[in-house]
């Protein structure tokens, strides 16, 4: 539980030189927050001197259509490379919020944005020009509205009326000055003072703006308040929170088409969209005598911005649109003539739809678009071409990732598990005949980057006790050159043990559960083992994989307790990510339950293949595992002896509406759904041992949760419970003295009652 850098300070972001040559990623110094720059050179990276800094490119690239330059944001600010020469020309310097850089339509000039406002910066002059100011404000041109006193002052007072005629008069002038005169900057465009402007998208032809819009003034429900008692100061602080879930529904968006040559605003509407109006929760809102939803649903556009997507010439633009209800969500092209959206591809749950394995876009022709869609039930790649036909490029039981596209639309390349759902590659499949296949033999693959020339892949990868290093290999496939290696000496001359990747049968029709099994090599004839089952946090969160764990703390006191008597097991229960959406929504409604039954399934696999003790078993983890444990303990008493609920929900009326609406709906329309999940519900059965562990300034899950359960246990007159608290963490401890102290009681709860 030492401080992580012991381990050795992983390879971080990283990226290749514009020549596609060298590779260069950043590291933490040991003992610092600090960062430095390497050269990743095999056996000998290479210290980048500040001095070399200011010709170095990053990883936020974007190419023009030929590949020929290159756009890079570094340190906020915006520089194009000449990809011939390798010149480097500065566009901005001490730039503030500048976003979402594009080549023009033309590729004569970078486009982007910094807060509400598109610039356009030309290579030949190198001039930046403004081509679309967004204002959430009344257009002061504007005629007022009616009021008979402001009409009435205007008749009466002479000096009034002048004076007003003069201020329109000089407006007027002014812009018939701005049009005549090409070197003056457009007017800005006036949404309206009863809007906010949360996104906006630029055509890379400099034709249209799609903006996303909220009304003002929208009620943000109660704010939490997070109390903090030891400061600097001496003196009690608090700090604003998230609101509940339900508290407060998420603000409805609106799209508008702006076109720049006429300034006309355009409102998209949402009619075209199907099933828009048809409510998924009618029966909810019946049940709870609510009145019954009143035309289309409320929608957002997904990621905001991101979810908005122009083809390289500007003559296409596609939306993702999100139900606020989460049970839908479109991609919808937009006929930029007529100002309306033609869904082309709709995603129903009767749970929730993914938020995740969503993404989309323009192949370089301009005209097909392709996807992810979890339709098949698995997240998979799709196209869809002018004709209207969406076609398969992946399919089967297991997940198309982080997909990139080589130039010229031939091949998209994605991270995928067909093998084994903990067992990621890079996988590439060609557009002509969907041919797949895998390039990588790494097992741990977590990210990748395409060459400048796209003949190579640069690729993160881990193992379960190496943290993230970096490797390159041909984009044809082959052996991968491995060119980091940043664990420490200390940390590698250990022995570890490796977990053995099992699958535990399901006895109630889940197929099979992947868990990680932590034992000893052999075990004593005739002895039983207390078992320890570890729930990893999150939910939606894959744990069993080849990769190096989020969990690696946990996985080196995993090692522990096998050192001193005990067999492990971590699950991917079901909700866990990476199985399929049947595999995600299973906890729909019944949060707690379906993860129960894959626990007890692994408890009494452990008993039967592996001589666990069925007296005396343990459970623990954190955020969700923490949920978990409560889950354990308080409904299946009879199994669960012990267990450690660090930073856990106990009642998801308090958690945030993001996360929780997916899954319960929200409290108001489905209580029954957060009762039946609750663990305060359950507090009454707790029969065994229980720790409760929190950080006390917890910004994600409130202390208040362990507050709660805590005087519910104190009025239930129950025993043989403890809480420890900590009042400088936050969700995820920081200071090794906290995960020290967290750790030791874990450690001593399990050997006071399991053994």
């Amino acid at each position: 539980m030492a401080h992580p850098d012991w381990i050795g300070t992983p390879a971080e972001t990283a990226w290749w030189s514009w020549d596609g040559k060298q590779v260069f990623y950043k590291q933490k110094r040991t003992a610092s927050q600090l960062r430095d720059t390497f050269q990743a050179i095999p056996g000998k990276p290479r210290l980048i001197g500040d001095a070399e800094l200011a010709n170095l490119d990053s990883d936020k690239v974007v190419y023009n259509r030929e590949r020929s330059r290159s756009i890079l944001l570094r340190n906020g600010d915006l520089f194009e490379r000449d990809l011939k020469t390798g010149a480097l020309t500065q566009i901005t310097r001490g730039s503030n919020g500048l976003a979402a850089p594009q080549y023009s339509a033309d590729g004569h000039s970078v486009q982007f944005r910094v807060g509400h406002e598109w610039l356009d910066w030309n290579r030949a002059d190198h001039l930046i020009s403004p081509l679309a100011a967004l204002r959430a404000s009344k257009d002061p041109a504007a005629a007022p509205d009616d009021d008979a006193v402001r009409d009435m002052q205007l008749r009466l007072i002479s000096t009034l009326k002048r004076q007003k005629d003069d201020r329109d008069a000089s407006r007027d002038r002014a812009e018939e000055l701005r049009r005549a005169d090409s070197t003056r900057a457009p007017a800005p465009i006036y949404l309206g003072d009863k809007v906010v402007i949360d996104a906006s998208a630029l055509s890379p032809d400099g034709r249209y703006v799609l903006v996303v819009t909220t009304l003002k003034g929208a009620e943000k429900g109660r704010i939490g308040k997070l109390p903090r008692y030891v400061t600097e100061s001496g003196y009690e602080e608090f700090d604003d929170q998230r609101s509940r879930v339900g508290r407060n529904m998420p603000s409805e968006h609106s799209v508008k088409l702006i076109e720049l040559a006429t300034r006309k605003v355009r409102e998209l509407s949402f009619g075209s969209l199907p099933g828009i109006a048809a409510d998924p929760l009618a029966a909810l809102r019946v049940a709870q005598k609510l009145p019954a939803l009143k035309g289309n649903r409320a929608l957002r556009v997904d990621d905001d911005g991101e979810a908005i997507r122009w083809s390289s010439n500007g003559a296409q633009a596609a939306v993702l649109l999100r139900a606020i209800d989460n049970k839908d969500s479109w991609i919808a092209t937009v006929d930029l003539k007529d100002a309306t959206l033609k869904p082309v591809h709709r995603m129903s749950d009767t749970a929730w739809v993914n938020s995740d394995n969503n993404d989309f876009g323009w192949l370089p022709d301009n005209g097909t678009l392709w996807f992810q869609s979890e339709e098949s039930g698995y997240a998979h790649l799709y196209t869809l071409g002018a004709d209207g036909t969406a076609r398969a490029l992946t399919q089967g039981k297991w997940e198309a990732t982080r997909i990139q596209w080589t130039a010229d639309g031939a091949t998209a390349f994605m991270l995928c598990n067909p093998d084994n759902p903990g067992t990621y590659e890079v996988c590439a499949v060609t557009a002509r005949d969907a041919k797949l296949r895998k390039v990588t033999a790494l097992e741990g693959v977590e990210q990748f980057t395409l060459s400048p020339d796209q003949r190579k892949l640069l690729v993160h990868y881990s193992t379960s006790y190496m943290p993230t290093q970096l490797a390159t290999v041909a984009s044809g496939g082959g052996a991968a050159l491995l060119l980091t290696d940043t664990r420490s000496a200390d940390f590698k001359a250990r022995q570890w043990i490796e977990p053995q990747y099992v699958a535990v049968p399901s006895t109630h029709g889940a197929g099979q559960v992947w868990g990680k099994l932590y034992r000893p090599a052999t075990l004593e004839p005739g002895k039983k083992y207390p078992i320890v089952m570890f729930v990893h946090g999150a939910g939606y969160l894959q744990n069993v994989s080849k990769r190096y764990p989020v969990y690696f703390r946990e996985q080196m006191f995993h090692n522990l307790l096998v050192e001193k008597g005990y067999i492990v097991l971590d699950m991917d229960y079901r909700a866990s990510k990476g199985y399929g959406r049947d595999w995600r929504t299973a906890i729909y409604r019944q949060m707690g339950y379906p993860e129960l039954e894959d626990y007890v399934d692994g408890v009494n696999w452990m008993a039967a293949n592996h001589q666990g003790d069925l007296k005396n078993v343990g459970v623990y983890g954190g955020s969700y595992g923490g949920f978990m444990t409560f889950m354990a303990l308080m409904r299946a008493p009879e199994m669960f002896k012990s267990g450690a609920a660090l930073r856990p929900v106990s009642d998801w009326t308090t958690y945030n509406h993001e996360y929780t609406a997916n899954i319960l709906n929200t409290p108001e329309l489905d209580p029954e759904a957060y009762r039946k999940s609750s663990p305060i519900e359950y507090a009454g059965q707790l029969k065994g041992n229980l720790l409760i562990a929190h950080g006390m300034v917890d910004d994600n899950v409130f202390y208040q949760d362990s507050v709660r359960i805590a005087q519910r246990l104190i009025e239930l007159k129950k025993d043989n419970w403890e809480m420890a608290s900590y009042p400088l963490e936050r969700h995820a401890f920081v200071q090794p003295e906290s995960w020290y102290d967290e750790y030791r009681r874990i450690y001593q709860l399990f050997e006071r009652t399991l053994k």
